[in-house]
């Protein structure tokens, strides 16, 4: 048998882990794709054994072909935990009286972890809105949102499975190229996915969504978040946030990401009225709660700030987000045991074998020789992980700063300017970049990337 001729601008992938990436999936699930639903991957003649490869046109025309799904999965069992601690278990499909329950839960936005409930919002407008779905995807696309709303590392990942699974299903479904966007866009920050691999695969699936249902709040909501964090599209950015509520002003991502958008943009009261929108119709999100005091922190209400943010880290330990804001707002206030202690949890909770070095070394150099001792032992490992591409660069212009070696971090922030390091939207918000802040070539950088100074 021939083997097949790709276009010549088409990309063909040499490996498992290739593959794995293309889908930002493990290389476990990517094999079961190949074995249960017949994922094209083609193994080379007569070479060494185990040797495959696969081309992205393929891999991509087998996401638009609907298919069954196997129904056990041993990737695709979510549970919810109760307060009695009792378990639900479903599979993917085909057991439709659990199945139903689920839906049922997610549905009205309740889910629980560690003892605390969370909502999760999937919208009668996301849901219904659109041409008719099979319940096959819109099952899939709801167990896809549970796992959404966790924002752990695997649940992020088990949520692109769902999100994936359900577009086999029905390739014409709005709402699930929605939430493959939605998932990409936060990976890059609860997990190690570089955001230069994130940001494209969530353009993509937000423009598939827009192109799908031009009506959806929530795909343009998606496309909002990513034109602006991702691509640094500030105007066309703010316009999806605008279309987004103006088509559903109950949106509360949008009104979420759009009060980020406007930090970003040094306009803090509008920011406070949005998130503040936000939280009134999704009052038991996490991330909004968090991204509140984070907005309460800059605007100069720094206790109010850490105490909400405490509580969320009290709460539900696992997630991230309050521990990273408190680890930047310990290290903006030289207080640095407590920030010693957010650095770890920030790394254990996002399951960063980098960031937990860098936090051991911290711990080290704090203990033998207090704050000079701590930035140097951090800067000594950062600078070794950034040679291997696991820490960005702006992570090594904080410590630069801190020890007062302005041309190094300058050099740092040039570089996460050239690869677009979304931490530089909020940097005039950074205490710790203060000493930079006359310097012509941090000016000049806030110029290119066309971001207004801070008042």
């Amino acid at each position: 048998m021939g083997q097949p001729q790709p276009n010549s601008a088409d990309r063909r992938l040499e490996s498992w882990k290739e593959i794995a990436a293309f889908f930002g999936r493990e290389e476990r699930t990517v094999r079961r794709w190949e074995k249960e639903s017949a994922l094209p991957v083609h193994r080379v003649p007569g070479g060494a054994k185990g040797r495959i490869y696969a081309y992205e046109s393929e891999l991509r025309g087998w996401l638009a072909t609907p298919r069954p799904v196997p129904e056990a999965s041993t990737t695709a069992q979510p549970t919810i935990q109760a307060s009695d601690r009792s378990r639900l278990k479903i599979g993917v499909a085909g057991k439709w009286a659990l199945g139903l329950a689920l839906v049922a839960l997610v549905a009205v936005g309740v889910a629980y972890r560690s003892g605390h409930r969370f909502a999760v919002h999937a919208s009668a407008a996301l849901l219904n809105h659109g041409k008719a779905t099979t319940p096959e995807a819109r099952d899939l696309y709801l167990q896809g949102r549970y796992y959404w709303s966790k924002r752990t590392p695997e649940d992020l990942n088990k949520a692109v499975d769902f999100f994936t699974q359900s577009i086999v299903h029905d390739p014409g479904y709005a709402p699930a190229y929605v939430g493959l966007a939605d998932s990409y866009n936060l990976l890059r920050e609860y997990s190690a996915m570089p955001a230069s691999e994130a940001y494209p695969r969530a353009l993509a699936a937000a423009k598939k969504a827009v192109e799908l249902d031009d009506n959806s709040s929530e795909a343009h909501a998606s496309l909002a978040f990513v034109s602006f964090f991702g691509m640094w599209d500030f105007t066309n950015g703010e316009h999806e946030f605008r279309r987004a509520i103006l088509l559903d002003p109950k949106n509360a991502r949008a009104h979420h990401w759009w009060a980020n958008a406007l930090l970003a943009l040094h306009r803090l009261p509008e920011a406070l009225t949005q998130i503040e929108r936000a939280q009134a119709l999704d009052p038991s999100s996490g991330s909004i709660l968090a991204d509140k005091g984070n907005i309460l922190f800059v605007d100069g209400r720094e206790e109010q700030g850490i105490a909400l943010l405490d509580d969320l880290a009290k709460r539900d330990p696992s997630f991230r987000s309050p521990h990273r804001y408190l680890r930047d707002f310990y290290f903006r206030r030289e207080d640095y045991p407590h920030f010693l202690s957010e650095l770890r949890a920030d790394a254990v909770t996002a399951h960063d074998d980098s960031a937990l070095a860098v936090a051991n070394a911290a711990d080290r150099g704090f203990a033998a020789h207090g704050v000079e001792g701590m930035l140097t032992a951090m800067l000594q490992v950062q600078e070794k992980l950034y040679a291997q591409q696991l820490v960005g660069p702006t992570d090594l212009a904080r410590t630069l700063t801190a020890l007062g070696r302005k041309s190094e971090a300058l050099h740092y922030l040039d570089l996460a300017y050239q690869q677009r390091d979304g931490v530089l939207l909020f940097i005039e918000a950074f205490r710790e970049f203060t000493p930079l802040h006359a310097e012509p070539a941090y000016r000049e950088m806030l110029a290119r990337m066309n971001l207004p100074p801070k008042p």
